[in-house]
């Protein structure tokens, strides 16, 4: 599964912005904690009560106009610094759309997808990027607010039910880069992860080409009785399988299901023993899911589980 990352390592030009940002305000703000800590240590040990000193109170200082001024001047001056600087990091960070979306993002409950419209690829919960090439992203909601965001590549930005939004993202080192919903939108938000996978041009083309293939007609009995049970049950009226006459699209695209990294949105490892796991009961692993529990036999169960298993 993903791996835990900080606005501390950038991988963008965009959140590099936000991180030096953060780490200025930062530094502003230690300087001033330690000011203040520094005085009001300094006031008492110099006006700390001593035996036998006389017990009138220090001497008060009232309508000092330097002092007054120098009080106001340099709070304004931090102020203006940090408007400043935020500016300029919202210009580097969010600039404006481009005319078409690289990429559309869609997010759902509980999972994301992503929809490249120049070459017709349909992923889920793995976005694939060219390194150093920036993409504009239109994100939608399919049901609910949700908020997408990548902490090493990209600001967050909110996906809302009929009014798209526009995100650029971009890496600038090869690498897997961890995402998550940020907007609380339901039982599952806490696993409503994604992975961001920058590749060298060559191997993101080569990605995009093998993802427009459609699924290999099944060559064990095994995995062929899978398909025809998928056909069978409901499972038809929410996936979709390239090849098969299976072509809804409610939930996620199955058409290279084996070749993704995680199954439930980062909730499990995507292996054959996890696979059997989530078909006999996906409520097990994955509590408020939207797809039903079919109750499965165990000959079902090989039989699903040998077919998804082709679907490289």
């Amino acid at each position: 599964m993903g791996t835990l990352t900080t606005s501390f390592d950038p991988a963008s030009p965009e959140a590099a912005a936000m991180s030096q940002l953060f780490i200025i305000t930062l530094m502003i703000c230690a300087v001033i904690f330690a000011a203040v800590v520094g005085l009001i240590a300094y006031s008492l040990m110099r006006f700390r009560w001593r035996e036998g000193a006389s017990e009138a109170e220090p001497s008060q200082i009232a309508g000092n106009r330097k002092v007054e001024i120098v009080w106001t001047l340099i709070p304004f001056l931090i102020v203006v610094l940090l408007f400043s600087l935020t500016a300029r990091t919202m210009s580097s960070s969010d600039p404006p759309p481009a005319p078409k979306p690289d990429l559309i993002v869609v997010g759902h409950q509980w999972w994301w997808e992503a929809d490249y419209p120049q070459s017709g690829v349909i992923a889920a919960n793995e976005i694939h990027i060219p390194v150093g090439r920036p993409l504009c992203l239109e994100l939608r909601s399919a049901d609910v607010l949700h908020e997408f965001w990548v902490v090493q590549l990209a600001r967050k930005m909110t996906t809302v039910p009929g009014h798209p939004n526009y995100i650029w993202l971009r890496a600038d080192h090869p690498g897997t880069y961890l995402g998550v919903c940020s907007e609380y939108c339901g039982t599952q938000h806490a696993w409503m992860r994604f992975l961001v996978i920058a590749e060298e041009a060559s191997t993101f083309e080569q990605w995009q080409q093998a993802q427009l293939k459609p699924a290999a007609v099944p060559a064990e009995a095994s995995a062929a009785h899978g398909l025809a049970l998928i056909k069978q049950m409901t499972c038809a009226n929410c996936h979709a399988i390239q090849g098969t006459g299976v072509d809804a699209h409610v939930g996620p695209d199955l058409t290279h299901f084996a070749g993704r990294r995680e199954l439930g949105a980062g909730v499990a490892e995507n292996t054959a023993v996890n696979v059997r796991r989530w078909l006999a009961d996906p409520h097990a692993l994955k509590p408020g899911v939207n797809m039903p529990n079919f109750k499965f036999s165990d000959a079902e169960l090989t039989q699903l589980v040998a077919y998804l298993e082709t679907l490289k």
